[in-house]
């Protein structure tokens, strides 16, 4: 079943999303003691901050303000993700259960987003779902590397240590 936006809907759509993820990042790096892995979680971040700046570059509606005003805006409370870290901080779970929802969430993100794309007939706004959904794909084969880091489990970079041909 086709689904549309338009472009700007789409962009603002877009932009909302890279922020409320990079909002979680922050906070998932700030509650994180693992050092390595508080890079990982900042770096996401970062890269979530970019990814809004495109979009917000595109976007010519003028409600969202300036581009350091919006993404320094408070992160939102009906923020799923960060629901979900809330909760793990409750239960002093910290890095690896930041990681699960992290992992989840970018899952659920890039299937909802390659769904939609694919029912979007604009070519332009499609794209801008593609790249999104790509984007999110790329930050969860990043956590899922360290992911298994974290657990001890055999890092793709030592993989050739422990398979014998």
């Amino acid at each position: 079943m086709p689904q549309e936006f338009n472009m700007q809907e789409a962009l603002k759509l877009a932009i909302q999303t890279e922020k409320n993820v990079m909002d979680f990042y922050l906070k998932a790096a700030d509650v994180t003691e693992n050092v390595r892995a508080k890079k990982v979680f900042q770096t996401l971040a970062m890269e979530e901050r970019e990814h809004a700046s495109h979009f917000f570059h595109l976007y010519t509606g003028g409600d969202l303000g300036s581009f350091d005003d919006f993404m320094a805006r408070p992160a939102k409370a009906d923020s799923a993700m960060l629901h979900q870290l809330e909760k793990a901080l409750d239960a002093k779970i910290h890095e690896r259960k930041a990681m699960e929802i992290a992992l989840k969430e970018e899952e659920d993100l890039a299937k909802n987003l390659t769904q939609t794309a694919a029912n979007i007939v604009d070519p332009g706004v499609r794209a801008v779902f593609e790249r999104m959904a790509k984007e999110t794909q790329d930050h969860y084969a990043i956590i899922e590397s360290e992911y298994a880091h974290l657990m001890g489990m055999v890092h793709e970079t030592d993989i050739d240590t422990f398979v014998r041909e």
